[in-house]
C-alpha cells in the first residue's frame, strides 16, 4: 500500500470530525457543510497544516455532542481541497478528497476538537477474471440507473463509464448509492475488493429494481391521464361535429333519459320535477361528484312502473280452483279470500265504466270535468282497499296462501320480510344527501315487481322493532292506510308514489306486538293449526309429491303407504303447521336417493314398520296424558305462537308454615292464577272437609314441567285449582281430562281464547274429556266434525263443575 505520510509524521496526531448522517469513501471528492463548533475547529486547524484530516461516522445520528465511544472506530483519511466560510463565520462548506481506509488506534485529545492516532488498512486485491467480469457487469448496471432517472453527479458519471481499477469503482459506485449510513459504513469496512464488488452489486440492483416500478408506475399514470384528455377532447369534437351537423348539442345520455321520461306517463307534476333534475344534470360537469348521485337516482324514478298494471283478471272460479288446488281446508279462509277478491272485481268494472265515461267527456272537449270524474274515483278505490292480516302460527300456509292469490289474480307476487327491521329508512328509504342512499323495501320491491299493483306481502309484521333510528311500524302506516298511501312519500324520491292499487297482504304469530294504530288498518283472518286429518291430507296430496320431486325420485323408486304417513304425524312431529311433516318427509327421500345413488336401484315402500329404519325411534308416545290417575296432577290446555299445547301442573304438599312456592318459568298473570287458586280453597276449605287452619303446617309447592319453557296467561286457572284440591283431599284427577279456564276468588269459571288450537293439541295428546268455559260453548263451530265426535266437551261455569268432571271421586258436599 502506498504511504500517504512521511516516515516521521504516520503517528502524528490529526483532527477528527464525526459526521452525523454519511460516509466519505476513498477515491472520491464530495462537498461537506460543517456548523458544530467542534467540527469547525478541527477544519481549520487542519487547513492551516498538512489539510489532512479524518472522517467517521457517529453511531448516533442525533447525537450533538457524540462521544468517543459514539464514533465508529473506522472512517476515511482525506484531503481537504478548497475550504469556504459563509458570510456570518458559523459554517464552513469544504470540498475533500477521500485517500485511504483507516482505523483510529487512539483518541489523544477531545478538546477543543478531536484528536486521534490512526493507522491505514491495507486492501485484500483481487485481479482475477471474476473481479474484471464484476466490474464491467457494475459499470453497465451504473448507466441502467442513469438511463432510468438516478440522479448522479456528471463528473462522478464519465468517471465511473470511462473505466476505474476494482477497488476504485467499488468506491465510487458507492459513494452514489441511496442506501443508509449503516449500508455504507458495512461497505467502508469492507476490506476484500471482491467482496466489496459483490456488496455493491446486490444494492445496486436493488435500486435498479425500484427504479423500474417508479417508472413502471409513473408510465400508466401518465397514460390514464392521456387517455382521460384525449378522450375530453374527442368528446368536444364530437359535440362541435354535431352542432355542425345541426342534430344539437343534447348528448345521448340525456336523450335517453327524456325519451324514458315521457314514455312512462307519470303525473304532470312529478314529470315537470324529474325533468328539471335532468336539465340539472346536463349542465352538470362529467367530473362533479354529484353528477353520479343524480344520474342513480333518476336511474331509480325512471324504472319504477309509473303506469304499468298487470290485467286484473279476477274469475271468482277460477281463483277457487287455485286455492283448493294449492292448499287442502281452511274453508272459512278461502271464503274470506274470495269475497275480496268478488268485492275487487266489482270495484273494477265500476273503474272501467268510470274511465270509459271520462275518455267520452274528453273527446267531447270537456277536459275540466274528467278530472272531477278521475278523482271520485280514486276515493273509491281507497275506500274499498283492505288490508289482510293472515295470524297463525308458524307453518300453516300463510305465505303460500299469498302466493296462490296472486297467482289466482294473475299479479306479481312480492314478499318482504320484516322480523327484525329497526330502521325506519327500511320502510321510508334514506335522504338522498346520504352517501349510499337508497329508496326504502316497499319502493324496491315495486321496482323488482315491474307494475304498480303487485301482490305484496309484509311478512312476520309482529317482529318489527323499535330503537334510536325510529319507528318502522308507524311508517308502515302510510303504506297501508288506503286514505294515504294513493300518494306514498319515500325519503328517497322525494316525489309521492300510487300504492292504492298495490294489494298488501300482512302476516304474523300473534297480534299483541303489532301497535294499536297499525292493527286497526288491518283485517284479521286467524289460521288455526291442522288436525291430524288435515295433515294427513296434505302430506299424501302435497308434500310427498313435492319431496319426491325434489329429490329426483318418482312412484317406481319410491312409495309410501296412508298408515305410514300417519305413523309419521302421529309419531314422529307434534306441531300446528306441517313444517317438522315436510322435513320427516324429506329426510326419507334423501335416504333413498343415496341408497340408489350407491347403485342399490330397487323400489322401497315405507310402511309403519319399516320407518325406524328411515326415521330413528319414535319421537313422541301415542298420547301425551298420563298413563294414569295420579293425585296432585292436572292436564291444562295451552295456547302458544305454535298453535296449541297440552300442559301439566303439578302441585306437591310439605310440611311448612303456609308459603306458596312456584316454579316452572311461570309469567306474572300465571303467578296470580296460582295464588287466586290458592285463595279460592282456602275460602272453601268446608266444602272440600279441610281444617279450618290447614294451609298453616303446610307449604304448596305449584310446578309446571318443562321449566326452561316461559308460560303465562290466565287460562290455566282451573287446572291449578283442580291440581290444588287433589292434593289436598288426596282423590287423584282423571288421566284424559283436559281443561282450561279462568278463575275468580268466588270460583267463577271465565271465558278464555284460542278454543280450537287447545282442542286440536287434546285431541292429538289423546284425551277424551275436555272443559271448557260455559261462554266459549259458542267456539265449537270452528271445531272440525271429527274431532267434534271424538272428545266429550263439558262446559262449566262454576270451579264445582270442573271438580265434579276432573276428580275420579266425586266431591261429597254434605
Amino acid at each position: 500500500m502506498v504511504i500517504l505520510l512521511g516516515s516521521s509524521s504516520q503517528n502524528k496526531p490529526l483532527p477528527l470530525v464525526p459526521i452525523r448522517d454519511g460516509v466519505v469513501f476513498p477515491h472520491t471528492e464530495t462537498v461537506l457543510t460543517f456548523g458544530r463548533s467542534k467540527s469547525v475547529s478541527a477544519m481549520d486547524a487542519a487547513f492551516s497544516q498538512d489539510r489532512l484530516i479524518v472522517f467517521a461516522l457517529q453511531k448516533n445520528t442525533r447525537a450533538n455532542d457524540p462521544k468517543t465511544e459514539e464514533i465508529n472506530s473506522k472512517g476515511t483519511l482525506c484531503q481537504i481541497e478548497r475550504m469556504i466560510r459563509d458570510e456570518a463565520g458559523n459554517n464552513v462548506n469544504a470540498l475533500v478528497k477521500g485517500l485511504a481506509r483507516v482505523e483510529i488506534e487512539q483518541f489523544e485529545s477531545d478538546q477543543p476538537y478531536f484528536l486521534v492516532k490512526i493507522k491505514e488498512i491495507n486492501e485484500i486485491k483481487d485481479e482475477s477474471d471474476e473481479v474484471i467480469a464484476l466490474s464491467k457487469h457494475i459499470t453497465q448496471l451504473f448507466r441502467t440507473a442513469a438511463n432510468l432517472g438516478k440522479q448522479i453527479d456528471f463528473l462522478t458519471f464519465m468517471n465511473i463509464v470511462a473505466g476505474l481499477l476494482p477497488g476504485e469503482l467499488a468506491d465510487q459506485v458507492a459513494s452514489t448509492l441511496d442506501v443508509k449510513p449503516e449500508q455504507k459504513q458495512e461497505l467502508l469496512e469492507i476490506t476484500n475488493i471482491k467482496e466489496r464488488l459483490l456488496k455493491v452489486n446486490e444494492l445496486l440492483t436493488h435500486e435498479v429494481r425500484v427504479l423500474e416500478l417508479e417508472k413502471k408506475i409513473s408510465s400508466k399514470t401518465q397514460e390514464r391521464f392521456d387517455k382521460s384528455m384525449r378522450e375530453a377532447m374527442l368528446r368536444e369534437r364530437m359535440k362541435a361535429i354535431e352542432k355542425e351537423l345541426g342534430e344539437g348539442d343534447e348528448n345521448k345520455e340525456i336523450k335517453e333519459l327524456r325519451d324514458n321520461l315521457k314514455k312512462l306517463g307519470m303525473p304532470k307534476d312529478i314529470e315537470e320535477k324529474i325533468d328539471k333534475e335532468i336539465k340539472r344534470l346536463e349542465q352538470m360537469s362529467a367530473y362533479n361528484p354529484e353528477a353520479s348521485y343524480l344520474r342513480t337516482y333518476l336511474d331509480w324514478i325512471l324504472a319504477l312502473p309509473w303506469n304499468v298494471k298487470s290485467p286484473n283478471n279476477v274469475d271468482i272460479n277460477d281463483a277457487e280452483k287455485t286455492l283448493n288446488k294449492d292448499h287442502y281446508g281452511l274453508e272459512k279462509i278461502k271464503d274470506r279470500i274470495l269475497e275480496y277478491l268478488a268485492v275487487l272485481k266489482l270495484h273494477q268494472q265500476r273503474e272501467h265504466e268510470e274511465e270509459q265515461n271520462a275518455s267520452g267527456d274528453k273527446q267531447n272537449g270537456e277536459a275540466a270535468k274528467t278530472e272531477n270524474i278521475v278523482r271520485p274515483n280514486q276515493e273509491g278505490k281507497q275506500k274499498m282497499a283492505t288490508i289482510l292480516c293472515f295470524v297463525g302460527p308458524p307453518g300453516v300456509g300463510k305465505t303460500s296462501i299469498g302466493k296462490s292469490i296472486a297467482k289466482a289474480l294473475g299479479r306479481k307476487f312480492v314478499k318482504m320480510s320484516l322480523g327484525g327491521i329497526r330502521d325506519e329508512a327500511e320502510i321510508r328509504g334514506h335522504r338522498r344527501t346520504y352517501v349510499g342512499a337508497l329508496p326504502g323495501r316497499i319502493i324496491q320491491g315495486i321496482r323488482q315487481a315491474g307494475t304498480k299493483n303487485p301482490v305484496f306481502m309484509l311478512d312476520e309484521i309482529d317482529k318489527v322493532g323499535t330503537d334510536f333510528r325510529g319507528d318502522p311500524s308507524s311508517a308502515l302506516l302510510e303504506a297501508l292506510d288506503p286514505e294515504q298511501n294513493y300518494a306514498f312519500s319515500d325519503h328517497y324520491l322525494e316525489v309521492p308514489f300510487d300504492l292504492s292499487s298495490v294489494m298488501f297482504i300482512t302476516t304474523c304469530n300473534v297480534l299483541d306486538t303489532i301497535p294499536p294504530a297499525l292493527r286497526d288498518r288491518l283485517e284479521i283472518i286467524h289460521f288455526p293449526g291442522y288436525t291430524q286429518e288435515e295433515k294427513f291430507h296434505i302430506a299424501g296430496g302435497y308434500l310427498w309429491k313435492k319431496q319426491k320431486d325434489a329429490h329426483g325420485l318418482d312412484n317406481n323408486e319410491l312409495t309410501v303407504t296412508n298408515n305410514g304417513i300417519r305413523e309419521i304425524i302421529n309419531r314422529y312431529t307434534r306441531e300446528a303447521g306441517v313444517r317438522n311433516l315436510e322435513r320427516e318427509l324429506a329426510a326419507i327421500c334423501r335416504k333413498v336417493a343415496k341408497n340408489i345413488a350407491r347403485g342399490k336401484k330397487r323400489k322401497v315402500k315405507i310402511t309403519p314398520r319399516n320407518l325406524h329404519k328411515y326415521l330413528g325411534p319414535r319421537k313422541f308416545s301415542e298420547t301425551l296424558a298420563e298413563k294414569k290417575d295420579e293425585v296432585g296432577m292436572s292436564t291444562g290446555l295451552a295456547w302458544t305462537e305454535a298453535g296449541g299445547d297440552v300442559l301439566f301442573i303439578e302441585v306437591a304438599l310439605m310440611p311448612g308454615k303456609g308459603s306458596l312456592l312456584l316454579t316452572g318459568q311461570l309469567g306474572e298473570v300465571m303467578q296470580e292464577s296460582c295464588k287466586a287458586a290458592v285463595s279460592y280453597v282456602r275460602s272453601h276449605y268446608k266444602l272440600f272437609k279441610l281444617p279450618e287452619k290447614f294451609y298453616q303446617k303446610i307449604d304448596i309447592h305449584v310446578h309446571v314441567p318443562e321449566g326452561a319453557v316461559p308460560k303465562d296467561g290466565p287460562s290455566a286457572g282451573v287446572a291449578i285449582a283442580t291440581a290444588l284440591v287433589s292434593a289436598l283431599t288426596k282423590n287423584p284427577t282423571k288421566r284424559d281430562v283436559g281443561m282450561t279456564g279462568e278463575i275468580t276468588l268466588r270460583g267463577r269459571v271465565l271465558e278464555i281464547g284460542g278454543v280450537k288450537e287447545k282442542v286440536i293439541a287434546a285431541h292429538r295428546a289423546g284425551l277424551k274429556t275436555v272443559i271448557l268455559p260455559k261462554e266459549n260453548e259458542k267456539d265449537l263451530e270452528d271445531i272440525p266434525k271429527n274431532i267434534r265426535k271424538s272428545i266429550k266437551f263439558v262446559f262449566a261455569s262454576q270451579v264445582e263443575e270442573v271438580l265434579k268432571n276432573a276428580l275420579k271421586n266425586p266431591i261429597d258436599k254434605k
